[in-house]
């Protein structure tokens, strides 16, 4: 265990704020664990309709402290506390988030076109696996605690029933 919390303290450096139990519990989730600075602010983007429902999804940019690579996140619009199907604006607490900020996501990384992540989001109570992990977006907060679960609304997961 000893070997494992210094193992993760060189791989993350100074980043107080990503602990064992983060990149643990990702794991476990089925996801990897991307953290660092929100580059470009948040934007709407439409998508298809499930059952009635727009999927539309929130994007941004974030400059990862991992890997010092940039990846485009993209967040669902449905998972999110204040999605409104009937809106087609950035969802609270997603609309809160504002360049500059820290981000901690779990979730299925992407290379098809950009370096992305995806799948930020509850799986609806299914086993996680890697393409569907049971992810999530939390904000690092300036004392360097980590917040709620940005996405972890369940009100539509009967859309996949």
């Amino acid at each position: 265990m000893k070997k494992f919390l210094l193992s993760t303290v060189f791989v993350f450096g100074s980043m107080n704020f990503v602990f064992a139990d983060d990149v643990a519990d990702c794991s476990a989730a089925g996801g990897a664990l991307v953290y660092g600075v929100v580059t470009q602010a948040p934007y709407f983007k439409s998508g298809s309709s499930l059952k009635g429902v727009e999927l539309s999804h929130t994007h941004l940019s974030l400059k990862s402290d991992n890997d010092g690579q940039t990846y485009d996140v993209a967040m669902d619009n449905v998972f999110a506390s204040g999605y409104d199907q009937s809106n087609n604006t950035i969802p609270y607490p997603l609309s809160t988030i504002k360049k500059n900020d820290h981000l901690q996501l779990c979730g299925a990384l992407y290379t098809s076109g950009d370096v992305g992540i995806h799948w930020v989001h509850t799986n609806c109570g299914n086993t996680p696996t890697a393409a569907q992990p049971n992810g999530w977006v939390k904000e690092i907060n300036p004392d360097s605690t980590v917040g709620d679960n940005f996405e972890n609304s369940t009100e539509y997961c009967n859309l996949w029933n």
